[in-house]
């Protein structure tokens, strides 16, 4: 077992393991891989579980198709639904209870694996598969050149002003947020050396700026 996967939290180390007996019997499963607070080594009982489920191209559509029974038959699946608001339609979002654990599931064709945001820790693989294909590229974070925050910033702070003008609170709070998450966060990070993930663990990792 993986250091990081055996120091996780009962609650995640032993769904992981659970996954992982129940996928490797599916001979179109080609790995298991975790990204995310497993692979950073920094999860703890708050923490989501992130899988990365790599499959055979030819079987990626039917795998597709089923991946709800997969859910559902992984635990007391209470909720799921697929990741098309954050982007991830191949994403498969799911909660389990009780106790309660958050567990997200991307299903891949296995060389489309190697386009990742982060390096995540491989479970189990057949011959080695998922790790050859991790090793065609490397994980890149999305972030956008500062330019392109500064031709936005200045629009979108008098957007946030004219609401408050108008007494349209609630808006105005919206905009405040999305400022913090899309603009300020995301710079802060980045200058103190983080991955630009919003406003993800400012307190911690900006702290000058969140205060």
């Amino acid at each position: 077992m993986d250091v990081r996967l055996a120091a996780a939290p009962s609650l995640h180390r032993d769904f992981a393991v659970a996954t992982i007996e129940l996928l490797t019997k599916d001979p179109r499963v080609v790995g298991i891989a975790a990204a995310g607070s497993l692979a950073g080594g920094t999860m703890d009982e708050f923490s989501d579980l992130d899988l990365v489920i790599a499959v055979e191209p030819a079987s990626h559509a039917e795998i597709t198709a089923e991946r709800q029974q997969f859910a559902e038959a992984l635990g007391p699946l209470l909720t799921c639904f697929t990741g098309e608001h954050v982007g991830e339609p191949r994403l498969l979002i799911a909660l389990y209870g009780p106790p309660l654990l958050h567990v997200d599931f991307k299903f891949v064709a296995v060389a489309d694996a190697a386009e990742r945001v982060d390096e995540p820790v491989v479970l189990w693989e057949r011959d080695g598969r998922l790790t050859a294909a991790y090793a065609t590229d490397v994980a890149r974070y999305p972030h956008r050149e500062d330019q392109w925050y500064e031709d936005r910033f200045w629009g979108w702070v008098h957007y946030t002003a004219s609401k408050i003008g108008r007494g349209e609170l609630y808006d105005a709070h919206a905009a405040l947020n999305f400022l913090r998450t899309v603009v300020i966060g995301p710079l802060a990070l980045a200058a103190a050396g983080h991955q630009p993930a919003g406003v993800r663990r400012i307190e911690t990792r900006a702290p000058d700026v969140a205060a």
